[in-house]
């Protein structure tokens, strides 16, 4: 059977399961919100602890990179992503899971070739272009 391009995108929407959009964003939304909601009863707890407001961000901080990182080794994180979608890329946990999946995937390659070797594969380019920038900007801000 040949098929022009055209027809193939026809034949596949009329074939292809609909998405859930509305159920889809209100997940997204709810569980996105209660990880923000998360995050700052934490802020409020190291606060309540004693830490200044400085201290207490950097501690909240370090929780959620933490719980993160726990939750995606623990398989819990990658339910909970097919469960909420969009809604687990809430940037601190987001990016404590893309960094632990990938080394949890590579593990039996070996510590060096697996692990470390893998660990930054989404998130690498991300903190490469963040460093090499504040780099640069740092060394703009001194010449001016």
């Amino acid at each position: 059977m040949k098929m022009t391009n055209e027809e193939y995108a026809r034949f596949a929407e009329k074939h292809a399961p609909r998405s859930p959009l509305w159920r889809d964003l209100l997940r997204a939304f709810l569980v996105g919100g209660l990880i923000c909601c998360l995050g700052q009863f934490l802020l409020a707890l190291w606060q309540g602890a004693g830490l200044d407001g400085e201290a207490a961000a950097t501690a909240c901080s370090v929780t959620l990179v933490f719980l993160g990182a726990a939750l995606t080794g623990l398989g819990v994180y990658d339910r909970l992503a097919k469960f909420a979608g969009a809604g687990t890329l809430v940037p601190i946990t987001g990016f404590a899971n893309s960094v632990v999946a990938p080394a949890l995937e590579f593990k039996t390659e070996g510590f060096i070739t697996g692990t470390a070797a893998k660990m930054f594969v989404i998130a690498g380019p991300v903190l490469v272009f963040g460093l090499s920038s504040s780099v640069l900007y740092g060394l703009v801000l001194c010449l001016l």
